[in-house]
């Protein structure tokens, strides 16, 4: 009888440190047998933000505790894992190499296959976890450091339709709620801030809402926020500019997701496409709400991973190294961390002065 294919997921790109295991059941489709993830939100909260070193510091004390944690929850032993995988990049290169040296000397001393994976590939893939995902697809990837439309052929094979051409969306989210005095990571309570104020308060700009094709960009919105965060007087005011900020975002997603659902379908003649939402901004359920109603409209069948797999976690690193280890596409022990990694590597980099759309 085959034995079916157990997966360990690592993830450290950037303030968590993650471990995961998967295994494929007898149907050939995904099991998540479990998914620690270890936040560093109190190491870097007074700093207002990530701070590499304290980062990559953490990851060395934990990783070793959480592997074995997500070992132990699994039920399985160490030596029942068929192959190590483990983000390579992009992120940060003093937290990526602390996972990625772990991985492979797991890997040569256990003498299992090492796969090194593209985090942004394991968002692409993260709703395989609990759906029956089928290529091609279109992603929407919507994270503190990626903002991209993306056509996704299959594994490993990606069209990059638009791009942020400065700043995230997550980092958008993030900077505008520390502005309103929100500690870090605020990004996710902009939400929460938004119900209570008024939308229409606060006109901010949306920067190439009519050019560009489904590129985006959030620099100038950001400056608008800092300047009117300089004169709000009380928490109604704060309410307002949150509400203010989440309305011009989804109008803007709203615009750039039209364009982009056209330029999938000059690509792909698929009807009802999935149209993939993922990343960490991908649990904000205003948006969510908001692409899920515009999916339908278009004919497009709108995939969210679960609001637990949208932020950096090691399920959705072992789920590539599941697809992979079924195509034996491993990599070699030398392979380097990749602080910079696009999913389209074709693309041209939209991001600096002088940026032409």
């Amino acid at each position: 009888m085959k034995k079916n294919a157990i997966i360990l997921g690592i993830e450290t790109s950037c303030d968590e440190t993650a471990a995961a295991i998967l295994e494929e059941n007898n149907k050939g489709k995904p099991n998540l047998l479990s998914n620690i993830v270890s936040s560093q939100e109190e190491v870097h909260k007074k700093f207002g933000g990530v701070v590499p070193e304290l980062a990559a510091r953490s990851h060395i004390n934990k990783i070793d505790i959480i592997v074995n944690k997500a070992i132990k929850e699994s039920g399985k032993k160490l030596e029942d894992i068929d192959a190590i995988a483990v983000t390579a990049g992009p992120g940060l290169i003093v937290c990526l190499s602390v996972g990625l040296n772990f991985a492979k000397a797991l890997a040569m001393s256990l003498k299992k296959p090492f796969i090194a994976v593209n985090h942004l590939e394991g968002h692409a893939l993260s709703p395989k976890i609990i759906t029956d995902l089928k290529y091609p697809y279109l992603l929407l990837l919507i994270s503190g450091g990626h903002t991209q439309y993306l056509l996704v052929k299959n594994l490993g094979k990606y069209i990059r339709l638009g791009t942020t051409i400065d700043d995230a969306l997550g980092e958008a989210f993030d900077k505008t709620a520390k502005l309103l005095g929100i500690k870090f990571p605020g990004g996710p309570f902009i939400e929460k801030y938004a119900i209570k104020g008024n939308p229409n308060r606060f006109i901010l700009p949306k920067p190439i809402i009519n050019r560009g094709g489904c590129n985006l960009s959030f620099a100038g919105l950001k400056t608008a926020v800092l300047k009117i965060s300089k004169t709000l007087r009380n928490k109604k005011d704060k309410y307002d500019l949150a509400a203010s900020f989440q309305k011009t975002i989804d109008e803007i997603l709203y615009n750039k997701t039209k364009i982009a659902f056209n330029e999938f379908k000059k690509i792909s003649s698929k009807k009802n496409s999935p149209f993939v939402i993922a990343g960490g901004v991908a649990a904000n359920k205003n948006i969510r709400d908001l692409l899920e109603r515009l999916s339908l409209k278009e004919n497009f069948k709108p995939i969210f991973p679960p609001q637990n797999l949208c932020g950096d976690n090691a399920a959705m690193i072992a789920m590539v190294g599941l697809e992979r280890f079924k195509l034996k596409k491993f990599s070699k022990l030398h392979h380097p961390a990749k602080p910079r990694w696009p999913l389209d590597e074709k693309a041209v980099f939209l991001k600096g002065a002088g940026v032409k759309l």
